[in-house]
């Protein structure tokens, strides 16, 4: 695996906390413990200078344990650096909230809870963003039904 400074200097910050890492055409990845998320991505965010998270998305490896990862992107405009960190989460594991640190993070964990199911621990609105209340599932998870029937839904004027 291909190491660059910007790797070499958080494995040696965080040396417990830092599962995997890679570099590929100048693109830095660390996978970080599920549990110390919260302070690593403060520890980047100041220190480090990633003061922008650009997104947050998350993976299904149906049939491998464990099944998800979250994947999150920074941007240090002071260093003009990227850096992409990966969290494992098996199923039914919460992973903590960002948005104390990047109150954008809000609407983007709310959109991987939709579509994938992981919940944020202490997320402050932790509800659908793309889907209607009412559908059921969650259907960027590799084993939700194609052709599953959604309940109907009363015209927005005829709800309670």
């Amino acid at each position: 695996m291909e190491t660059t400074n910007l790797i070499q200097t958080i494995r040696e910050k965080v040396p417990g906390d830092v599962l995997g890492y890679h570099s590929y055409l100048g693109d830095d990845t660390v996978v970080i413990r599920r549990e110390s998320l919260l302070p690593v991505m403060k520890l980047l965010k100041e220190q480090f200078q990633f003061a922008t998270l650009t997104d947050l998305t998350a993976v299904d490896y149906l049939g491998q344990q464990p099944r998800f990862e979250v994947v999150y992107h920074l941007h240090s405009m002071e260093k003009n650096a990227r850096l992409r960190v990966k969290v494992p989460a098996a199923e039914g594991e919460e992973v903590d909230s960002l948005t104390p640190l990047w109150p954008i993070a809000n609407w983007l964990e709310r959109e991987v809870w939709d579509m994938f199911g992981i919940r944020f621990t202490n997320h402050p609105d932790l509800r659908r963003i793309l889907m209607y209340d009412e559908f059921e599932g969650h259907p960027l998870r590799k084993d939700y039904p194609v052709n599953k029937r959604q309940p109907r839904v009363k015209p927005r004027n005829e709800r309670n």
